[in-house]
């Protein structure tokens, strides 16, 4: 269904020049429900000027009474050779200019967790360039030193099903191309609904980690052909000679 022009500020024409249900200007404008009752409550689209659809050829006058006498109607957007295609996104991803310094950070959480990720991929995702994205990798961008690794989808630049499908298209062409994968890998190529899923693997405890052939003693294959071995008290503890002791004494006497 194709989407009107600015259509968060038509939703504020309509809500304020109307008494279009929220569900019917939800519908027409690609909005949820409760946005609209938002935009109706003042806490969304502040400051936002109305743009009339009927000055800009994107509703008729017909169409909006029709809706207003029928709740259960839904508004039909006219044949405007302008607003075809409008909810096709070409060319690089806008970013906001109060997201526009967070850029990096994301960057580099995509460098450093999904090295498969391809240049194009990133650059796609948040709306970069290229040579940005080649002096995180190399790590001489100018304020590499201040970064932090953030996620995008936390920034806000970009959706995680969006993320998920670039994930899923280089590990599709990883295998392809027959790389054999880590561990680490493999669970960097998961999506977020797989990983979420999947079983916990078991681990060793920290405390005991590298102990697992560690004995006390030997095998107990190796003590029964061994022979026992027998132990001279005199050598074990190493006592003096008692005619020694005796020697001793007379000297000093």
């Amino acid at each position: 269904m194709s989407l009107p022009i600015m259509a968060k500020a038509t939703a504020v024409w309509l809500v304020d020049n109307t008494t279009i249900s929220f569900k019917q200007i939800a519908d027409f404008c690609g909005m949820h429900e409760l946005e609209v009752q938002g935009i109706a409550d003042g806490d969304v689209a502040a400051g936002v000027k109305g743009f009339d659809p009927i000055a800009n050829n994107q509703l008729t006058q017909e169409e909006i009474d029709r809706a207003q006498a029928d709740p259960m109607h839904k508004l039909k957007l006219k044949h405007y050779a302008a607003a075809q295609g409008e909810e096709k996104r070409r060319g690089p991803r806008y970013t906001p200019l109060s997201k526009r310094q967070d850029r990096p950070n994301a960057i580099l959480w995509l460098v450093k967790f999904h090295p498969e990720l391809a240049d194009s991929q990133i650059a796609k995702l948040v709306g970069t360039t290229k040579p940005t994205i080649t002096s995180i990798r190399e790590r001489t961008h100018w304020n590499i030193s201040a970064m932090q690794p953030i996620d995008p989808v936390a920034l806000g630049l970009c959706k995680q099903s969006e993320l998920d499908a670039a994930v899923q298209k280089a590990a599709a062409k990883k295998a392809k191309e027959g790389a054999a994968l880590s561990d680490d890998e493999r669970r960097k190529l998961l999506s977020t609904e797989q990983s979420l899923g999947a079983d916990a693997e078991p681990r060793m405890p920290t405390a005991i980690e590298g102990l697992e052939t560690f004995t006390l003693g030997q095998d107990k294959d190796d003590d029964e052909d061994a022979p026992e071995k027998e132990y001279d008290v005199d050598s074990v503890f190493n006592l003096p000679d008692s005619d020694d002791d005796e020697d001793d004494e007379d000297d000093q006497r």
